[in-house]
């Protein structure tokens, strides 16, 4: 089995050089001093690879001069270092647009393109930038693997020459033109490279990888080994990397080493779904029965549908004698794949071990069908195949499309995986950090939250909208009451000190609309505080008496659509499953209408201020949620129509149209929401290319 090492990895390295030399740029010297400043702290933070928060400085900048070319070209490059590759691409567009003699920016848009896979529209700006510069490095250098992409091969053999020419000690122009000819079967001239690589520098990263998936196809696994050691050295965190040494000690019989290597990736990463499958299949081999279980186990509840995790833990139930549970595994594989032949194999073996003679001899025969139909017409009689990759399976065709002669796959379904890149599971803690490579980052797919009403402020973020309505400036500014109000997203956190501060202003004015003359500014405060403390029938309460005195209190509707909104889910997570039909039917009704109240409450609000985009944003959350992504995306629609900027009406429109399968409209929302600050955006374009 080959490993399937970082090639593409040798594709990003380089950028790296590319941002010491951008900044050396020279700056538009027409630039008031305001915007001036404003590039230059974007620059700066840009450096300390704070792209999410640089991309706020360049738009501010942008607004105050959108004549001017850096904004867009460093906006571009924050993007690109974010891999929101369209993001970037157009806006090197929009750069090239105020000046076509910015070379950088055809660099940039470039590879942004080729990143995308746009390899021909990649080479045309290289070769525009290549007319300002016809020696640049990195020009030639994308160029010539965007030609070998697209199999250019005499085309990139040209450009690899001229580059390699003019810059003889390119340690990663010989690495790629290793890559080039490993891919064109070309060993001798690949290892003549490699080799060269690693002679101008011993840390060539890619060229190490290279060199020992080139001895791994030639079973010269120490030589792999001593490559994969120093790939292990220079890039110590990386779970691939320990798994695909384990693979070649493996090979070495050196169990100890490989399941060292196991172990250590599943310290680095507990949920590595190829480390557990590994560890398992080692351990079945030395007859560690019952930790083999454990792992398998642990494969599946990762990835259910591992087809080949789940015949071996039946193989290994068997063997323990857990004769049940085998059976449940086996049965899964023959309803999958019922002309998996080794499957009724073992359930004839578990029957027998039953002393069910009978039916141990009719799973037998039908695997012994299949097989004699196989032999004597393979093309109308296929065997089922499931891949020989964890969490990965085929079906027969695709199987036979690859190699009809590989029968002996099935008698050697126990196999070791490798792999290439496996994803990070990097955890956002607390108000962090809004900082570094937050596509990285797995975040959970949720819409942005909804706005509330709150008697506490809520943090800064990088959003460019100022949760401003005209009716809670109004009223915060005339002082109807002691205590601002204000418009925030989500549920906010509280401390003991802050609750206890609210219950006793709930304390204060529920005694000011008992004693005197009540105003509808004190019940509209008592509903506020009441919700933040989570009593939402005491707050929808208490806004019906503000609304009762004033039919025309804005604030109150939104406050009381919110209110009404989460006690619904409070009521509905509270019910869970009916007891029977008519009950949950009965229970389904009243739902409804409760939602239709709520969505009222927003429509009384909007006819009250038809620019109230929260509203809007509100109505959509409630849409999405409900499933009714039609009806979603027209409220988003109306968010984005009264404020552009909306960087959450973005996002959410986003998802709504990936629920439909609108990639394209999907990925300009997101790419623009990211820009906008919301931080899920770019971890989310990461995960759905």
């Amino acid at each position: 089995m080959k490993i399937r090492f970082h090639n593409i990895v040798i594709k990003s390295l380089p950028m790296l050089a590319v941002l010491v030399s951008l900044f050396g740029a020279g700056q538009s010297a027409k630039a008031q001093i305001n915007a001036e400043q404003v590039l230059t702290i974007g620059r700066n933070v840009l450096s300390m690879e704070d792209y999410m928060l640089s991309i706020q400085y360049f738009n501010q900048a942008i607004k105050a001069k959108p004549y001017l070319s850096d904004p867009y070209f460093f906006r571009a490059l924050a993007k690109l270092y974010l891999e929101d590759y369209k993001g970037a691409e157009e806006d090197c567009t929009l750069a090239l647009e105020r000046n076509k003699f910015k070379t950088e920016s055809y660099k940039v848009r470039g590879f942004a393109r080729q990143s995308m896979g746009k390899d021909s529209l990649a080479i045309l700006d290289y070769d525009a930038g290549l007319r300002y510069n016809p020696e640049e490095k990195y020009f030639l250098f994308y160029k010539a693997l965007a030609q070998t992409d697209l199999k250019q091969r005499d085309a990139a053999e040209e450009t690899f020459a001229t580059l390699l020419r003019i810059y003889p000690q390119f340690e990663d122009g010989y690495a790629a033109r290793g890559r080039m000819r490993v891919i064109d079967g070309d060993t001798v001239g690949a290892l003549s490279d490699l080799n060269r690589s690693l002679e101008i520098s011993k840390n060539q990263l890619n060229a190490r990888l290279l060199r020992a998936g080139i001895a791994a196809d030639q079973k010269r696994w120490a030589d792999a080994i001593a490559d994969m050691d120093v790939a292990i050295t220079l890039k110590p965190q990386e779970a691939d990397l320990y798994i695909n040494r384990a693979y070649l000690r493996y090979n070495e019989d050196d169990y100890f080493g490989a399941m060292a290597d196991y172990n250590y990736t599943l310290e680095l990463e507990p949920f590595n779904a190829t480390a557990l499958f590994n560890r398992a299949l080692l351990r079945y081999e030395v007859k560690d029965l019952n930790h083999a279980a454990e792992d398998l186990k642990k494969v599946l509840q990762l990835e259910p549908d591992n087809f080949h995790a789940r015949y071996n833990l039946g193989l290994i139930n068997m063997e323990r004698g857990h004769h049940k549970e085998a059976l449940a595994d086996l049965d899964k594989i023959t309803q999958k794949y019922p002309r998996f032949y080794p499957a009724y194999y073992a359930k004839a073996e578990v029957f027998r071990d039953m002393g069910n003679m009978r039916v141990a001899m009719q799973q037998a025969h039908t695997g012994d069908e299949l097989v004699s139909k196989y032999v004597a017409n393979p093309e109308a009689n296929p065997l089922d195949r499931p891949a020989i990759a964890a969490g990965k399976t085929r079906t027969a065709e695709e199987e036979y499309n690859e190699d009809e002669n590989e029968i002996e796959v099935m008698n050697r379904f126990n196999q070791l995986v490798t792999v290439g890149s496996a994803g990070e599971e990097t955890q956002l803690t607390y108000n962090e950090k809004i900082k570094g490579r937050v596509q990285d980052r797995d975040l959970r797919v949720e819409p942005e939250p909804s706005y509330s009403l709150s008697m506490v402020d809520s943090p800064a973020s990088l959003q460019a909208t100022s949760n401003y309505f005209r009716e809670l400036d109004d009223f915060n500014q005339r002082r109807y009451i002691s205590d601002p109000i204000y418009l925030g997203a989500g549920v906010r956190q509280m401390d003991e000190k802050t609750m206890q501060k609210l219950f006793n202003r709930a304390d204060y004015y529920e005694k000011a609309v008992k004693d005197g003359s009540p105003r509808g500014a004190d019940y509209l405060a008592l509903g506020v505080i009441r919700a933040m403390l989570k009593d939402y029938e005491a707050a929808v309460a208490a806004f019906d008496k503000a609304l009762e005195l004033d039919p025309g209190f804005t604030m109150a509707y939104m406050g009381r659509a919110d209110a009404r909104y989460r006690g619904l889910r409070v009521r509905m997570a509270e019910n869970g499953d009916a007891e029977d039909a008519a009950a949950g039917a009965l229970r389904q009704r009243e739902m409804q209408v409760a939602l239709s109240e709520v969505i009222a409450d927003y429509d009384h609000a909007l006819q009250l201020n038809p620019r109230l985009v929260y509203a809007w944003l509100n109505k959509g959350n409630i849409y999405y949620e409900a499933g009714d992504y039609t009806s979603a995306l027209q409220c988003y629609a109306e968010a984005l129509r009264l404020d552009p900027a909306f960087g959450s009406a973005y996002f959410n429109r986003g998802i709504s149209y990936l629920q439909i399968g609108n990639k394209r409209l999907a990925f300009a929302d997101l790419s623009k929401a990211g820009e906008l600050g919301i931080l899920p955006s770019y971890n989310l374009l990461k995960r759905m290319k």
